[in-house]
Parts: C-alpha cells; structure tokens; sequence
C-alpha cells in the first residue's frame, strides 16, 4: 500500500515545469521543492523524472527507498489540487510475504506530510494511509 497526501495550493508554477513527455501532468515543481526540504533533513533524494501518471522522486532514508509521485491537472486553475504518493520500495520475496509494508507512522510518510501541513500556502490537506 501507498500513502496519498491531497492538498490544494496557489505556490507552484507549472508553466516553469519541464514538460512531460509522456502526459500533460504537472508535478515536477512540487517535487522540486518536497526534495529541497527532504534534503535538508539528510535524506538522498533523486531529481524529479517524468512519468506517464506525473512526476516522481526516490527518497533513500537508511536502508529504505521510497518512490514519491506528485501530479496535477495542468489545465486546471489556481489554486491546483495537488496528489503526492508515498510508497515503499519492497521486494517481490517482501511482497510475496506481506513484509517491509509502509507503516502508518512510517518516518518518511509524516515528514512529508509535515512539510506540506507547515506550509502556508497548503490548504485541505487530506492524508489516505490505505491508498
């Protein structure tokens, strides 16, 4: 399972973002500013990349990776709902077992939560920890 963090914001310009090449899906200047934040904290986190469903990060924390996608509508207006998705990086022997599952209070998941909660410009910020 993933973790889904909705919010709505006004913060992020999308007509600075790369475009997609696969999908007119924005997401890359809200995982742009997610991985400077992360990486103040310590965590190694990759440059956003393109995919088909928006935008997505590697976050490493530990012997832990974490896949975090972020996308949103291009065409809708300001203020934009934005959808980050948090998921844990398992085996298939993980899997398999039902192992290594991404916890309620999984470290990483609350981080970026809190990131988005200290935020001014965030508002209805919704967490689905059974996405």
């Amino acid at each position: 399972m993933c973790h889904l963090i909705t919010f709505t914001s006004s913060k992020f310009d999308v007509s600075s973002e790369r475009r997609n090449p696969i999908n007119a899906i924005a997401g890359e200047s809200v995982l742009a500013w997610l991985r400077d934040r992360l990486r103040t904290g310590g965590r190694e986190v990759t440059p956003p990349e393109a995919e088909d469903w928006g935008w997505y990060v590697y976050v490493q924390s530990a012997e832990k990776t974490y896949l975090v996608g972020a996308s949103s509508d291009v065409d809708e207006p300001a203020p934009r709902t934005w959808q980050i998705q948090i998921c844990r990086e398992r085996s298939a022997m993980d899997k398999l077992l039902g192992r290594n599952k991404l916890a309620d209070d999984d470290a990483i998941s609350l981080q970026i939560e809190s990131i988005i909660r200290q935020d001014a410009d965030a508002q209805s910020v919704e967490v689905d920890r059974n996405a």
